[in-house]
Order: C-alpha cells, then sequence, then structure tokens
C-alpha cells in the first residue's frame, strides 16, 4: 500500500508519492510528470491525460479541459458564464440545476457533471501512481485552492469517492507549499521563541494565491490568505486577442471565428510568453497555414506585453497588498517570499513581490511540484499504513460564517459562528432555549464569496419541553473540519433532574460534548430574545473564568467534603439531524460510483478490442510482404498455397476497412488465429532451413573435438593419463555413430526441397549435441586422483620423480602459498 498526494489543477496534475527514501514525484505513460486536466471521447473509449490534450485540435468538441473551475457551481453561475469563454465544448443546465457537459461517448449523446469529470481525471491518476510504484493506491490527500467554498470542497471530495479514492484530507494549495517548505527545515526556531514568517505566493494558470505562515519547530500556523481568479491563461486571452486583431487588419481573417485556429494560436502565444520571461527584445510570431492556406506573422516585446495586461497586474498588486495588510506584519517581521507556479516566472510579478514585500524573490522550491509533494507529505503524516516525523499544521478557514436559527413565536436569531482566517479544524457549541424542533441555517457573511451564500439548512428534530412545560437547553455543535467543510455536526438536549449524589461525584460538564481533535468555544442563547445572555457574552466581566467553569471537569468544593446532597443530574439525549446541504446524495454517488466502473471495464475491453484488430492488421500486412514474389518465405511454399493464402489476406484487409470495422475482440482473434494455422508451417520451414546448416557445423566441430581427444590419448598425451581405456572406447563409439548420424541426416537435408517439411528438425540436432557433449564432459573432465603422500622420514631424493611430476596439491617438500 503506498500513500499519493495530487495536485489538481486546472491546467495539468501532479502525483506525489511517499516512499521510504522521501517524497517522488511520479511520472506517467509518457514519462511526463505533469498530466494534463484532461478528458477525450472519441468513438467507444475515453482518452485521458496526455493522449486527450495531443488529440485536441481535431477533436475540440469532445475533449473536456478547464473544468475545474465548475465544481460545484450552477448553471446560472456568473463563474460558468465567464469560464466558457476558455472552452469550445458544449454547456447545459442539468436537472438539479448544476452544469452539465455534453459529449458524444458510445455513439451517443451523454452529459456528464464536472464532478464526474474530475473522477475519470482520478482514475487516471490513480492508474498512473499504481503503475509506477508497483502497488495498490487508496489512501490520499487532495490539494485545492484556498478560496474554495463548500460546495466546491464537497464535489471534489464527492468526485475523488466516485474513482475510489480514500481522501484523508483536502489541503490548501498554499499550506502544502509551506508544508514542502518547513518539514524538511531543520533551522526554525523553538516553539517558545518568536515564529519564523514567509511569505507564499503561488500563481499558476488559473488563480493567484498568497499566504502568510508562521513556522515553529515542528509546526506551521497559518496567519492568513489573500487571493484572486486570475492566471496565465488570462495573460495568454489578452495577447491571442491582439494578435488576432492584428490578423484580421493585415490578413482579413479573423481568428475568433475558427475554434480550432484559435486554440493554436493560444498554444503559440503561450510560447512566446514563456520566451519573453527571458528576453526584453522583441520576439516573433509564425503560424503556418493557420486559415485559409494563410501563413501569418507578428511580433510583440515584453514592454507591449506589460502594457496590455496592466490591468491584470494592477489585480495582482492588490492581492499583494491585501495579504500584506491582513498579516499585520512589517518587512522586517518577513523572513522570505517563496514564490511557486507558472506565472511567478513573469519579471513584472516578480517586480510586484519586491517592491511590496521589500524581500528578494526565492525560488528554492519546485515552482511546478512544490504543491503535489506537500500534499503527499500531508498523507505520509496521516497515513498510518506509512512512517513519517510528525509536523502539525494549523490551517484557516478563509471566510466569514454566520448561522442563523428559527426563533420561537416568529423570532430567530443569528450570529458570526466564524470570522474570516478562523484557526481549522475547529468547533463551536451553541446553547438554546427550545420546546420543538426548529432550523437552522449557515451561510457565508460575504455575498460576493459565492453566488449562493447558503451552506446548508440543518433541522433539528425531537425537541420538547421538559415536564413543567419549559424550554429546554439545546446544544448544537458547528465544526469546520480538515477539510475546510462547515456543518453541524450534532444537537443535543440536556434534562435536569434532582437527585443525591456525593459532592464532587458524579458531576457531569454540559458544554463539553464529545471529545473533538480541535478547540471548542460555546456561546448561550436565551428563550425569551433567543440573543446571547449578557453574563455569558464574550465581552461582559468575567466571561472567560465562566467559559472556562463550563470545560471543567470537577468542582470547587473542597474534595474532603463527602456529605450528601440534593443536585441536578445532567442527561444529554442525542437529536436528530436532516441536513440540506451541498453535495450528491449517497444514492447518487453510489449511482456514479457504478457508472465509473462500466466505463472502467468498458475502456480495458475497448483497449482489447483496438489491440486485438491492430494485430490483425499488422499480421496481414506483415505476411503479405513476406509472401510476395520476392518475400523472404516465398521459397518455402508452393505458388497455388502461396497465392491463396495472400488471396486470404488480401480479402481480411478489405474486411477490416469494411463490415469488420467494428467487430468484437474475439472475432480479430479468430480470424487471427486461422490465417497463423496457414502460415506457421511456413514460418517453420523457413527456421529450420535457417538454422540447421548452422546446428549440422556445430555438430560436426563436436565429432572433432571427440576424435582428437581419442588420438591424443593414443598418443600418449600426459593430460588423459588418468583415463582407462575403457573410457576412451566408449568416447571414440559415440563420435563414430555422431558422426554416421549426422551423415545420414546431412544427406537428407541437401536433398529436400525447401516446400516440403525437413525429415529432421532442428530440435534432433541440438539433441545429438547435447549428448556427445555430455559424453565427452563426463571422460574428459573428469579429475586426476591425488598422488599418495610419501612418508615422512623417506629421504627426499627418493621423492625427485614424484616432485617432478604435476600434482593436484603442493608436497612437503614445496614453498607452500597461503591463500587467505
Amino acid at each position: 500500500m503506498s500513500v499519493i498526494g495530487i495536485d489538481f489543477g486546472n491546467e495539468s496534475c501532479f502525483v506525489a508519492a511517499g516512499l521510504s527514501g522521501g517524497i517522488e514525484t511520479l511520472a506517467n505513460d509518457y514519462s511526463l510528470r505533469a498530466t494534463p486536466s484532461c478528458v477525450a471521447f472519441a468513438g467507444k473509449k475515453r482518452i485521458l491525460g496526455v493522449a486527450a490534450k495531443n488529440q485536441q485540435v481535431t477533436n475540440m468538441k469532445n475533449t473536456i479541459s478547464d473544468f475545474k473551475r465548475l465544481l460545484g457551481r450552477k448553471f446560472n453561475d456568473p463563474q460558468v458564464e465567464l469560464e466558457s469563454k476558455f472552452i469550445p465544448y458544449r454547456l447545459e443546465p442539468r436537472p438539479d440545476g448544476g452544469v452539465g457537459i455534453r459529449v458524444n461517448y458510445l455513439d451517443e449523446e451523454q452529459v456528464f457533471s464536472p464532478e464526474q469529470l474530475t473522477a475519470m481525471l482520478f482514475t487516471k491518476l490513480k492508474e498512473t501512481s499504481e503503475t509506477a510504484l508497483q502497488a495498490q493506491v487508496n489512501d490520499c490527500v487532495i490539494a485545492c485552492p484556498i478560496f474554495f467554498t463548500n460546495a466546491e470542497r464537497q464535489a471534489l471530495l464527492n468526485a475523488a469517492n466516485i474513482a475510489d479514492l480514500n481522501v484523508l484530507r483536502l489541503i490548501n494549495e498554499t499550506t502544502a507549499v509551506a508544508l514542502s517548505y518547513g518539514f524538511y527545515k531543520q533551522d526554525l526556531p523553538a516553539a517558545d521563541e518568536k515564529p519564523r514568517n514567509v511569505i507564499f505566493v503561488d500563481f499558476g494558470n488559473a488563480s493567484l494565491q498568497v499566504s502568510a505562515v508562521a513556522f515553529n519547530k515542528g509546526k506551521l500556523k497559518m496567519i492568513c490568505s489573500a487571493w484572486d481568479q486570475i492566471g496565465g491563461r488570462d495573460f495568454d486571452a489578452i495577447l491571442a486577442d491582439k494578435f488576432a486583431q492584428d490578423f484580421q487588419v493585415k490578413y482579413k481573417i479573423n481568428a475568433k471565428t475558427n475554434p480550432r485556429a484559435y486554440l493554436r494560436l493560444l498554444s503559440e502565444v503561450e510560447k512566446i510568453k514563456k520566451q519573453m520571461s527571458a528576453n526584453s527584445t522583441k520576439l516573433p510570431l509564425n503560424i503556418e497555414c493557420f486559415m485559409e492556406e494563410i501563413d501569418v506573422h507578428s511580433s510583440m516585446a515584453r514592454s507591449e506585453m506589460e502594457e496590455l495586461c496592466a490591468h491584470l497586474l494592477k489585480r495582482t498588486e492588490q492581492t499583494f497588498m491585501k495579504c500584506f495588510s491582513d498579516s499585520k506584519l512589517s518587512p522586517e517581521d518577513i523572513y522570505s517570499v517563496e514564490v511557486v507556479g507558472g506565472s511567478t516566472r513573469i519579471p513584472a510579478v516578480k517586480a510586484l513581490i519586491e517592491q511590496i514585500f521589500h524581500k528578494p524573490v526565492n525560488t528554492t522550491l519546485n515552482q511546478d511540484e512544490a504543491v503535489s509533494r506537500g500534499a503527499a507529505l500531508q498523507c505520509a503524516i496521516l497515513s498510518p499504513k506509512v512512517r513519517a516525523r510528525e509536523f502539525s499544521v494549523v490551517d484557516i478557514q478563509n471566510y466569514p460564517v454566520n448561522i442563523s436559527w428559527d426563533g420561537e413565536s416568529g423570532q430567530s436569531g443569528e450570529m458570526e459562528v466564524f470570522s474570516a482566517f478562523h484557526a481549522a479544524p475547529f468547533s463551536r457549541l451553541l446553547t438554546l432555549y427550545r420546546r420543538e424542533p426548529f432550523n437552522m441555517q449557515i451561510t457565508y457573511s460575504d455575498p460576493a464569496t459565492f453566488p449562493d451564500p447558503v451552506v446548508g439548512r440543518w433541522h433539528v428534530k425531537d425537541v420538547k419541553p421538559n415536564a413543567a412545560g419549559e424550554s429546554q437547553e439545546v446544544k448544537v455543535k458547528v465544526r469546520i473540519d480538515h477539510n475546510g467543510i462547515l456543518f453541524i455536526s450534532s444537537a443535543s438536549m440536556v434534562e435536569k433532574r434532582e437527585t443525591e449524589a456525593e459532592n464532587g461525584a458524579n458531576e457531569q460538564n454540559d458544554a463539553t460534548g464529545e471529545q473533538m481533535d480541535c478547540q471548542e468555544e460555546e456561546y448561550r442563547y436565551d428563550n425569551n430574545s433567543n440573543q446571547q445572555n449578557i453574563a455569558d457574552s464574550p465581552t461582559a466581566p468575567g466571561w472567560a473564568q465562566r467559559v472556562k467553569g463550563w470545560f471543567s471537569s470537577g468542582t470547587n468544593d473542597d474534595p474532603k467534603n463527602k456529605e450528601k446532597k440534593k443536585k441536578a443530574a445532567v442527561k444529554m439525549i442525542d437529536l436528530a439531524l436532516e441536513a440540506k446541504t451541498h453535495g450528491f446524495t449517497i444514492d447518487e454517488l453510489r449511482k456514479y460510483h457504478e457508472e465509473e466502473s462500466r466505463m472502467i471495464q468498458n475502456d480495458r475491453q475497448e483497449k482489447e478490442r483496438v489491440d486485438a484488430r491492430n494485430a490483425l492488421e499488422e499480421f496481414i500486412y506483415d505476411m503479405r510482404d513476406k509472401l510476395a514474389e520476392e518475400g523472404v518465405l516465398s521459397s518455402f511454399v508452393v505458388d497455388n498455397d502461396r497465392q491463396g493464402i495472400c488471396s486470404q489476406l488480401n480479402e481480411l484487409e478489405n474486411w477490416l476497412y469494411e463490415e469488420g470495422e467494428d467487430c468484437d475482440r474475439d472475432t480479430y482473434r479468430n480470424k487471427l488465429d486461422h490465417l497463423q494455422g496457414l502460415t506457421d508451417p511456413i514460418k517453420a520451414r523457413s527456421l529450420e532451413f535457417e538454422y540447421q546448416p548452422r546446428d549440422f557445423d556445430e555438430l560436426g566441430h563436436c565429432i572433432q573435438m571427440a576424435r582428437k581427444a581419442v588420438l591424443e590419448y593414443r598418443e600418449g598425451a600426459t593430460k588423459y593419463n588418468h583415463l582407462t581405456e575403457t573410457e576412451i572406447l566408449n568416447l571414440s563409439e559415440s563420435a563414430d555413430r555422431a558422426q554416421k548420424w549426422h551423415d545420414d541426416q546431412i544427406g537428407k537435408f541437401q536433398r529436400s526441397p525447401k516446400t516440403v517439411d525437413l525429415p529432421v528438425k532442428s530440435s534432433e540436432i541440438r539433441h545429438e549435441i547435447h549428448t556427445l557433449s555430455q559424453c565427452m564432459n563426463s571422460v574428459l573432465n573428469r579429475p586426476k586422483p591425488k598422488p599418495p603422500t610419501p612418508p615422512a622420514d623417506q629421504p627426499a631424493a627418493d621423492n625427485k620423480q614424484a616432485k617432478d611430476e604435476p600434482t593436484a596439491e603442493p608436497t612437503l617438500s614445496e614453498d607452500k602459498m597461503e591463500v587467505e
């Protein structure tokens, strides 16, 4: 099992994995680290990632890109209207009011949601990870922009669920960058020292995000964030519009009327924009056969580009200023400014950073991979399957959030439950007094945050008055979880009754509720005005001491005082919640997951079908060339049979491009098996005629070596004097037998025509070689026996002859060499 971090970008995605040696960015099946955020449909198959991007120009309406910003939005959303300017495919409203994307898939018109398309891309990234890691992948952390709202975050989680990914956390992109920066730093200040403040700027293809972060040893804390939904694509669009105007004046062609030509223009503009980062001179732009067989030429300098994009640079400056102002840091408090994202390479953007933050631009992080590496680090820290050093991450909720509720007698209440840049995760406990069920609603305070400011509506059930008919305390817990999702996590009713108990015993705290993994605060509201009690107001004197008392688990009485007395016992009753918020229902998720599984299976079957068709097509072309009159196999088959096979090959070729264009896998395989049954004997004869002369030569060489050894033995060679006459005779007979077999078979081989099977197979020749070689090895390679060791008192002179003979080991009278 492995853990991964996914940087889901508007233009491309990166996947990093936590391995035993650290964090590694994974390459896809094209050996590229970046996988385009692109999904295409062609006939019966889906095309994902790099392959989808490569065929975008020829299949524009069925190639979907730039869909990240459509997640969680309604069709009538102004952001959707803005995004439609960048996309050539068709958008339409879905029955639930969401965005639908119409494509042609499986030879019929189908509509997919942005969540489904994102799930398709996640399926590709998961497959890429499993291929690279050779292990199953389930746990992941996905990075999202800091400005993503509740609806967008929930949509991203739904997409991961459809792709069968277990998301341990959604992490903000700048938080992931900060973690990637701070995790390996060994010189961070201690926990009790002044933190190191670093500004992170992430300027990518479609968004600008700036965050201030405070670092201490083993910990990072987000201070504030600022953002704007502009990016590199906005610069590209302005430059493309300028060149389109030039072409209209110079060549009388309008690129905006031809989506394919405009897409090519955007691609060329992106290249010249990158060149401007390193060159201040005027750079040429040339496109051949742009429109109507016309070649177009133009040029632009960096200064002209900065003038055209002055309003974008102004918005960039305002975003920097807002983050600097909200952070309440002085230039002396800022340690450094780290930049990531492709658009930070624009010289004017770098100049603005240095001008506002009074610090040089640092590029110590990988500008493209920092987000995915930080996400993988967070996944390794969270996953129980990986051992990683602990590093605390305190994130923030970027929007101010209000909560409102229905009041009794027509009265209602409202309060700001979370302010902007509030720490997350976090829980807040509200105490209301109610006699009957009521409704609550969470909204964003700033209407500009999202066209629909409502996060969700909850109906609190099962509320009833006490025995005296009075209102009862209802405690409602509002939470921001580690994904940045806002929701009401629980509601409970407090029932009190008098009982006898020892003082200090059975004391329960009515404010703590369940144990949480984050900080928690409580607010109380009375049953008359539904407004916060003055005594319980955070601005009231002694409020902090009372809140501390609510969370205290003991009593202030003397512990020695154990006498019995009347006491109010507290019983917490969980209340049912009926929620209506963003995201798919369980049934919808199950349906979309099943659809994705079917599409994955269809992709697999379609790949097998196409592979089988390609294999048949390749076999037809290859075999037809080899069986032609001058082909390499033409001499190994009689002419009538050759012409018959070639005729079948031609018929199959025509069939492939007519009624056989769209057959199933088994049909192609059966036809290939039939052809192979006709041609395999021909290919086998060709191989036999190619290999047998070489095998006969090898057998002849082996016979010569055996006879040479017999001759040397007869002549008294000392190296064979330990062999017996029987062994040599056996070797000689084996050589004679092999020679006779060799002469008989080579004669048959030389007399056999190429159009018939040979009487002997190459495997039989190899068997004879092996048999004779074994006989030679068993006889000639037998080791010599060791000479007897002479007695210790025997004169050295008597052993002179023994010393002159070669021996396996040195005698006692010889010098010995110690070998270690």
